[in-house]
């Protein structure tokens, strides 16, 4: 029997992370039109890190939030308009500007123990027309019963889908049905996976999700997005349809938006390499890669070092301040490559 799985494309914002979140409106149109034209239900787009996210700390962004969603709303005939934020990061102004500049759907994402963060904002969007979404980022660091209690909660909130993300790359095809089969036995709303690659196991562990149950399932083209990218989106969607899913999807229209994907937005598509094992090994924010290079190039410290020291203080997105000291701790241990 075929069941139905709605793609949910985070290229335009997830992918902002590898490329230090300097993509322009024309790379942006270009894509969200051959998206539209191909039928990927939602396009997201946004700075890396989400709405009113663009700072010294995470990176300033190319273009402000309101250019980057009218530029998009305006490209998209048939597909809606996705956008992403992290309380404390975003507010409910940013909300209601987004919403105004007509974004469809709402993701409010939280550290996977804290969903109480997300209380105030999807009671807000309660009170809106667009969809609202919770899901918990570093999903590797609660067990899947917490992680269903958690969700649960969200659906308390308000939420209308709920779900994890494998912020760093971790988890391993088993992992995933674990914990979205937990998801999907405590709520009654359509549950979503968002993978990274750090491990090569994205399109792996997003089927995983999908025949455990999950409805929503994320893919960036050419897995465009932080560290070693997100699950493959232009792999993900014929292979879901071989295992008998619906996407609804056209398959060359999707392989064209992958192409120019390729061709506008990224210097070359991501790979799983060295710096990305490490990271995902060491469960670490895959948005990490970048200030963890810079930081530990400066220094003279191997990275590597640093990514398992943070994966052993359980750094989580939002704290790459916390970068910083690492760096300085291992300079000052005398840790630096031979």
């Amino acid at each position: 029997m075929t069941r139905e799985i709605v793609i949910h494309d985070p290229t335009l914002r997830d992918g902002h992370h590898a490329v230090r979140h300097r993509l322009g409106a024309d790379q942006l149109r270009r894509y969200a039109q051959a998206c539209d034209r191909a039928g990927v239900p939602v396009v997201e787009v946004g700075h890396g890190n989400g709405l009113g996210a663009s700072s010294l700390q995470v990176g300033r962004a190319a273009l402000t939030d309101e250019a980057m969603l009218s530029t998009v709303r305006e490209a998209l005939s048939h597909s809606r308009m996705g956008v992403f934020m992290l309380p404390g990061w975003g507010t409910t102004a940013d909300l209601r500007r987004a919403i105004e500049l007509g974004a469809d759907v709402v993701r409010i994402g939280t550290h996977c123990t804290e969903v109480t963060l997300a209380e105030r904002h999807l009671g807000y969007l309660r009170e809106t027309d667009a969809e609202a979404h919770g899901v918990l980022l570093m999903s590797h660091m609660a067990a899947p019963q917490q992680l269903a209690d958690q969700c649960a909660l969200l659906v308390d909130y308000g939420a209308q889908a709920v779900g994890i993300l494998d912020s760093a790359g971790h988890f391993l095809p088993p992992d995933v049905t674990e914990r979205i089969g937990a998801i999907v036995a405590a709520v009654e709303v359509p549950v979503i996976f968002h993978g990274h690659n750090n491990l090569g196991m994205a399109v792996a562990n997003s089927l995983a999700a999908a025949q455990a149950g999950a409805g929503i399932i994320d893919g960036c083209a050419r897995g465009f997005g932080a560290g070693a990218g997100n699950t493959q989106l232009e792999v993900l969607v014929p292979v879901l349809e071989r295992m008998g899913f619906a996407t609804g999807i056209d398959l060359y229209g999707l392989l064209d938006a992958a192409d120019i994907a390729e061709q506008t937005l990224m210097p070359a598509p991501p790979i799983t390499n060295s710096l990305s094992i490490v990271s995902g090994l060491a469960g670490v924010f895959s948005g990490f890669k970048n200030p963890v290079l810079d930081l530990a190039g400066r220094a003279g410290v191997d990275p590597r070092d640093v990514f398992f020291e943070l994966g052993r203080r359980q750094a989580i997105a939002g704290q790459e301040d916390l970068i910083v000291d690492v760096v300085a701790e291992l300079l000052a241990r005398g840790e630096v490559p031979a």
